[in-house]
């Protein structure tokens, strides 16, 4: 726990006491508006909040961890008969939801963690500018946009099609599946 973090639990733990007190001597008669305890209370929700957030216990440099290789087509299905799972994440620059899918998702430390076993293959295909091996290989997926994500494996050799709008759910049902 670092030192901020030490800093606000012994707020969060001066404002509960301080609450109680006021309680106690409300209820021994003393004349407290409900007010104050009901701000103090909501003060103390809002700092627990932060230092919940803060102690999430999450790596937010895990994504770090991963290693793409460039999206190379004409390699996967020859990685899936040798018995890897190949996860494809073709994005551009300019695409929003790819960021959401990254900081919601694919750079969760859960998911990394499942991205980076022995048997997981990494491939990014990126169509920031134009890119015919990317261009190519949407096509052949009968799309023509961005982000998409597929899972191929022993499990599933032609692949698991990830929604546009990635879940951690998603991605782990996928790997399990084609992992076979």
């Amino acid at each position: 726990m670092g030192t901020i973090s030490v800093t606000i639990l012994i707020f969060l733990i001066f404002i509960c006491i301080a609450i109680a007190s006021l309680i106690v001597l409300k209820i021994k008669g003393r004349l407290i508006p409900n007010a104050v305890i009901a701000v103090l209370f909501c003060f103390a929700t809002c700092i627990a909040s932060v230092f919940g957030f803060i102690n999430y216990g999450e790596d937010y440099d895990a994504y770090k961890k991963l290693q793409w290789q460039t999206l190379t087509p004409d390699q996967i299905q020859p990685l899936v008969d040798n018995g890897y799972t190949v996860f494809i994440d073709v994005t551009a620059d300019w695409c929003n939801i790819c960021y959401a899918n990254k900081a919601g998702v694919t750079h969760r430390e859960k998911i990394v963690n499942a991205l980076t076993q022995k048997h997981i293959i990494l491939m990014q295909g990126d169509w920031s500018q134009p890119n015919m091996v990317v261009e190519n290989y949407l096509q052949m997926q009968g799309l023509n946009s961005v982000p998409y994500n597929r899972v191929y494996g022993p499990g599933a050799p032609n692949g698991i099609v990830l929604p546009s709008q990635l879940t951690v759910e998603a991605v782990m049902f996928a790997l399990e599946k084609a992992k076979g």
